[in-house]
Order: structure tokens, then C-alpha cells, then sequence
């Protein structure tokens, strides 16, 4: 026996089938899509900057815990030279700077020979006229009776910071044609305005002065040789400055890390300018410190020099993410 279907029931039938079909095709399709769609791009670095951000404002505070248990008042900057970043604490405050502003007549010293305006193998006696005290040793010798070359001059100004020799470079070099370098550097607020063991003239408010910002900017462009001389005359300078003195710069980092820096002190009054070369991670740091006692200041220093270390040494290693892997495998 046959069952009939009435045509307009199969018709029926056979629409709501269809219906079906799609609804469950359309439902497929939407799984698919769910499933299969790539999740939201995330940039690696992109997520991290505030993580930096904190790791810097951490910094940022060191430097002013720092300044607030010194006696005296502190100014520092520190320069992340991968990045260009700064991080400082009173670093627009004007300082002494006792015997580091010695680099930047050192500086002006080979822009002069670099052009021709003076040898650094030109020859100079020593006279009884040109003795100078406090630092040094050229001061014990004798009246004329010894010659030495402005290069020579220039290392006895910056390893045993000679003040002797640091006023016969002044002579020849001259204070004007240092403060306009400066200038070009831009960084006129760092000014070299009297000799060497100058009471009354620092009495007068002819001081030399600096601020930290300006000290780090000069340090900075010798780390990227962005000094008016060949890149050549630049590294030999720099070498100079990395000749060991001992000092809270030189202690704060791994034997073998180069330091360029240069203290100094004059009574009330210490500062040390410094540049870093760590392996992944080179970095500027400067600290100045006056209305202070020697011990409290170099202290504050030390502190200053270990901050900066400890801070650039985490992200020396660091992946955008934080973790820490051999520096040979980190990126050039």
C-alpha cells in the first residue's frame, strides 16, 4: 500500500528543510569564524612602557631619597645613551664645580688643535710664575728648568687634575674660546670664568659653575663623539678621561666596565662628571652636591654613582618584557 502526500505538504516539507540547512550552515560558519580569527595584534614593546615608566620613576626617586638624607644640596642626571632618556633630580640648579670643569677646557684644548690653532705637541716651560696650588705636581718643580708639551700638560690636568697645568692651558686656550664652545654645544650654562685656586675671584661670584643637566649633555656628546673635532682627536680625548683616578664613578661598576668621568672638589663643594661604558647598556651620570662637608658629599656621591649602576645593569640584559638574557643574544 502506497502513502500519497499531498503535493502542497511535500512543498511545505521540503522549503522547512531548507530553512534548516541554512541555519545550521550559517551557525557553522560563525563557529568557523570565532574560531579561526587571529586574536588582536599586541606589540611586545608597546605593553611594556609603563613597566619602564615604573622602573625609571623608581630611579627618580633613589636619586631624591639621595638628595633628601644629604646634608648639603644635590643636583644629578643620568642619561639612558640607548635611549636619549633622562632621568635627574635638581639638575637645572647652577653648582661649582671645582675641578671638572677641567673637561671642558680639555674639550676646547683639542677643538684648538683640531683646527690648527695650536699644537698639542707645542712644548711649554715650566716657570716659577705659572705655579699654582692644591693639586698637582708640577708645582715642585724647578724655575724653567723643565719643558713639556700641551698634550703632556692636558693629562697632568685630568689623572692627578695638576691645577699648575690646568692655568697654563687657560693661558694659551683662553676662558673666552672655552664658554663659547660651551655655547655652540648648547650648553651655555656651563662657564669656565676664573683659574685655578682663585679665593677672591670665587668670593666675587667669578665662579665655575655648571649644572647637571649641562655637565650630562657634555658627557653624552663625547660618548657620541658630537664634538667640533674629527672623530679620531674625539677618542683620544676620551681616553684621557678613562685613565683610572679612583673615585665613587670608577668603584660603582664591574673591573673592566670604561669609565670616563672627572671629579671635583673645592671646599663645600663636590661634583663628579661621568660616562659609563656598559656592555649593553651605556649610560651618563653626574652628581653635584654643595653647602656639604667633604665625607657627606662624596657619600651622597657614591650613592648617586651605585643608583645609576644598578638602574642601567637591570636593563642591560632586559627584553621588552622583562626578563634577562645573555647579552650575546640580545638584539644589536
Amino acid at each position: 500500500m502506497t502513502c500519497q502526500v499531498p503535493v502542497g505538504r511535500v512543498s511545505l516539507l521540503t522549503t522547512a528543510m531548507s530553512e534548516r540547512r541554512r541555519a545550521l550552515r550559517t551557525v557553522a560558519l560563525t563557529i568557523g569564524i570565532v574560531a579561526f580569527a587571529p586574536a588582536p595584534a599586541t606589540h611586545a614593546l608597546g605593553a611594556q612602557p609603563p613597566h619602564r615608566s615604573i622602573l625609571a620613576e623608581k630611579m627618580r626617586a633613589d636619586l631624591r631619597r639621595i638628595a633628601d638624607d644629604t646634608r648639603g644640596v644635590v643636583g644629578a642626571q643620568v642619561i639612558d645613551l640607548a635611549t636619549g632618556d633622562r632621568i635627574g633630580v635638581n639638575d637645572t640648579l647652577t653648582f661649582p664645580q671645582g675641578s671638572a670643569i677641567k673637561i671642558p677646557l680639555l674639550i676646547e684644548l683639542y677643538r684648538q688643535d683640531a683646527v690648527g690653532q695650536l699644537k698639542l705637541s707645542t712644548r711649554v716651560p715650566v716657570r716659577q710664575a705659572d705655579r699654582t696650588g692644591g693639586s698637582g705636581l708640577l708645582l715642585n718643580l724647578g724655575d724653567g728648568t723643565s719643558e713639556l708639551s700641551l698634550g703632556d700638560l692636558a693629562m697632568f690636568m685630568i689623572t692627578v687634575s695638576d691645577n699648575t697645568a690646568t692655568n697654563m692651558l687657560i693661558d694659551r686656550v683662553g676662558m673666552d674660546k672655552v664658554n663659547g664652545t660651551m655655547r655652540e654645544l648648547g650648553v651655555p650654562q656651563v662657564k669656565l670664568q676664573r683659574k685655578m685656586i682663585r679665593p677672591k675671584d670665587s668670593a666675587a661670584g667669578n665662579e665655575n659653575i655648571a649644572t647637571p643637566t649641562g655637565a650630562a649633555t657634555i658627557m653624552a656628546k663625547i660618548a657620541r663623539c658630537e664634538l667640533p673635532m674629527p672623530k679620531e682627536r674625539c677618542g683620544e680625548l676620551r681616553k684621557l678621561l678613562e685613565i683610572p683616578k679612583g673615585g665613587p664613578i670608577e668603584a660603582s661598576v664591574p673591573e673592566g666596565v670604561r669609565v670616563a668621568w672627572k671629579p671635583g672638589d673645592i671646599e663645600g663643594v663636590n661634583t663628579a662628571w661621568g660616562l659609563v661604558d656598559l656592555p649593553g647598556r651605556p649610560y651618563v651620570v653626574v652628581g653635584m652636591v654643595n653647602y656639604s662637608d667633604a665625607s657627606d658629599a662624596e657619600r651622597a656621591l657614591r650613592r648617586i654613582a651605585d643608583a645609576a649602576y644598578g638602574y642601567f645593569h637591570v636593563l642591560a640584559r632586559s627584553t621588552p618584557y622583562g626578563a634577562r638574557v645573555p647579552l650575546e643574544v640580545m638584539p644589536k
